[in-house]
């Protein structure tokens, strides 16, 4: 029975956002047009995104205790989102990113994950009983392997879909790959972890084929402006893209994977989740700022009517 209760083990970073017309060159100093602060992380982005769908969502992660954790722990409360097991370290600041949107609404961002990285796989325990009770658990690599992994393990023990956002890119033990049921890459992510270049559908089918050879139950890459490639069963399913006018792509990727959790954990089965995931993420770039880009329900019923 599906109760829409979606665990997110994650990150919490401060995004420092500016606003230029072009990327400076090499030793160029160049003035942006706007700076403003929102909270962010992939982690906090994906767990608003499913609590704004209407799941109940818990928040495993740590902050510093600082001005900038009092705001996530404000924002979390304002959206409904359970923090029992957020814990605040002491001595280390909440993380911070820094991205940088040009004209044409693409990012670029440096993250210091800074308390994130204190998020150690004893916190997950604390919080097994909620992960072991959830329909989802939503991971991302912004805090220690150590730590998605050991909420991976109990998660799969208990029968909780596992969904793993491999972002920032590195390389994945095998043995983490076999907890994972739905992994959802970008294309820079999947050549990392496949070792092909996505470029086209043949190229996904390539790379799909290898993290599923690794015993990932489905494959789903986001690819922007191209929309998404669903893979699973040796079937592939291209969901095309929604026009829409970009205005920042921040956030964009969480937004979908935020939306295809609360939508699972609904009982949707996975071939319409990624409709309405792909239009969430849609809808994400049509503002500033991660954390208020995550779309509601009634935005996206309304973006479909």
């Amino acid at each position: 029975m599906f109760n829409r209760k979606v665990v997110v083990v994650g990150s919490s970073i401060m995004d420092l956002v500016v606003k230029v017309e072009r990327r400076p060159n090499k030793g160029e100093t160049i003035i942006g047009e706007s700076f403003c602060m929102y909270i962010g992380g992939k982690g906090t982005n994906q767990a608003i995104a499913a609590a704004r769908l209407g799941s109940m969502v818990h928040m495993v992660g740590c902050i510093g205790n600082d001005s900038f954790g009092e705001l996530f722990l404000k924002n979390f409360k304002s959206d409904k989102i359970n923090t029992d097991f957020v814990i605040r370290d002491p001595v280390i600041g909440t993380g911070i990113g820094t991205p940088v949107i040009d004209a044409n609404g693409d990012n670029s961002i440096i993250i210091i994950p800074q308390a994130n990285m204190m998020l150690s796989p004893k916190n997950v325990e604390a919080a097994a009983e909620v992960i072991a009770n959830a329909d989802v658990l939503m991971l991302q690599l912004e805090i220690p392997l150590e730590t998605s992994k050991r909420a991976a393990e109990i998660a799969k023990n208990n029968g909780t879909i596992v969904i793993l956002n491999p972002a920032p890119a590195y390389e994945i033990p095998e043995s983490f790959f076999q907890l994972i049921d739905i992994i959802i890459p970008n294309n820079t992510e999947a050549e990392l972890l496949s070792g092909t270049t996505v470029r086209d559908d043949d190229s996904a089918k390539c790379a799909a084929e290898v993290l599923l050879s690794k015993g990932v139950g489905s494959v789903i890459f986001t690819l922007g402006e191209l929309g998404s490639i669903f893979f699973k069963d040796n079937q592939s399913t291209l969901i095309p893209p929604y026009l829409v006018d970009v205005l920042d792509t921040t956030g964009a990727g969480d937004a979908y994977c935020g939306a295809l959790a609360a939508s699972l954990a609904e009982g949707k089965k996975i071939e319409d989740a990624v409709y309405i995931a792909n239009a969430a993420g849609a809808l994400a770039v049509t503002k500033m700022g991660a954390e208020p880009s995550m779309p509601t329900w009634q935005d996206i019923e309304v973006f479909f009517d």
